[in-house]
């Protein structure tokens, strides 16, 4: 039995005692409470009646690998190699890596309920409810070195925007690696950040793992914790399924890195300004703990930002700083 047998179990609106619970998992009631209070120890709301049992206090959606796969379209499918859906993992990006280094990995991708160790850029924890959010990540295996691959994060941002802009929502583009979001509080929070991870040959063959962490519905008290304004898809996607935003990316970003090492990001570089959150505004560059204002500019076709510090402009490349919009 794992969390995620008896989450489907609780999500159909009906009461279950546990001792039909344990019947249907084939366990014993000590082992359903044992599961059960895991539940609320992962902030999985739940409602006990005694004498009827317990039923989750709203449904959740599970991530279904066979329904994600029948979704895509036979051009998308033919750049996946295999899908993997998990329910924990201490990281996503690190189960792709460990899968190129038994020779597999290409084409593959990982999706996960829930990671404990899950990282962003400059190894800042990424923190995130059980089942609330879309974590996926990507091997691709490419020819050519690293300079190819400059911009690869900010034309996934782009394939992400493209996404939601279907949906209705509005997002818009944080150089080097975010995609932000209005939030219900009416300001720009972080709904999803992007880690593009390289290795092997800076001059030859590499293999690349993105790592893309989405916020898709966020519980208020879960917002409340956290030291920086977040969004979430469903702020302003409200009816999207996990399942049918999981299905969209892939048939957007299996083409894009199929694509990326002929095209580079001068196709992208466009449609990447146009969705940039504070072009023309006043920013600041973070660079270790030295903080400079600048006015932001738009970016290149390496995928580096231009800035302008008085009369001087400035190329900004990725790794090397972090750009923050002025309130």
């Amino acid at each position: 039995m794992t969390i995620g047998d008896l989450i489907r179990l609780l999500s159909d609106g009906e009461f279950h005692s546990g001792e039909q619970l344990g019947e249907r998992l084939g366990v014993s009631r000590a082992a359903v409470w044992k599961q059960l209070r895991k539940l609320e120890s992962l902030g999985i709301a739940m409602e006990a009646v005694k004498g009827q049992g317990y039923r989750l206090a709203e449904p959740m959606e599970l991530l279904d690998g066979g329904e994600i796969v029948a979704g895509l379209s036979r051009g998308a499918r033919q750049h996946l190699t295999r899908l993997f859906v998990e329910e924990t993992l201490p990281s996503s990006n690190a189960f792709i890596r460990e899968r190129f280094e038994q020779g597999a990995g290409h084409g593959e991708v990982c999706l996960v309920e829930q990671q404990s160790e899950g990282r962003g850029r400059r190894g800042r924890a990424w923190t995130t409810p059980w089942g609330r959010t879309l974590m996926l990540s990507l091997g691709w295996r490419f020819e050519s070195g690293v300079a190819a691959l400059e911009g690869l994060s900010l034309a996934i941002g782009v394939v992400l925007a493209k996404v939601l802009e279907s949906r209705g929502a509005r997002p818009r583009l944080k150089w080097p690696n975010d995609v932000l979001l209005e939030s219900p509080q009416g300001e720009l929070g972080k709904l999803a950040g992007i880690l593009v991870e390289i290795s092997g040959d800076a001059a030859g063959p590499c293999e690349v793992v993105v790592g893309i962490g989405i916020n898709v519905d966020l519980p208020a008290d879960f917002r409340a914790g956290i030291d920086q304004p977040v969004a979430a898809v469903r702020d302003q996607a409200p009816d999207i399924s996990r399942n049918a935003l999981a299905v969209e990316l892939l048939e957007g970003l299996l083409p894009l890195m199929a694509s990326f090492e002929q095209q580079g990001f001068a196709a992208w570089q466009g449609e990447w300004n146009a969705r940039h959150a504070f072009v023309g505004q006043e920013v600041d560059i973070l660079r270790g703990g030295e903080r400079e204002p600048a006015i932001a500019e738009g970016v290149d076709e390496a995928g580096n930002l231009w800035v302008l510090q008085g009369q001087q402009r400035r190329r900004l490349a990725g790794g090397e700083v972090s750009v923050r919009g002025r309130p």
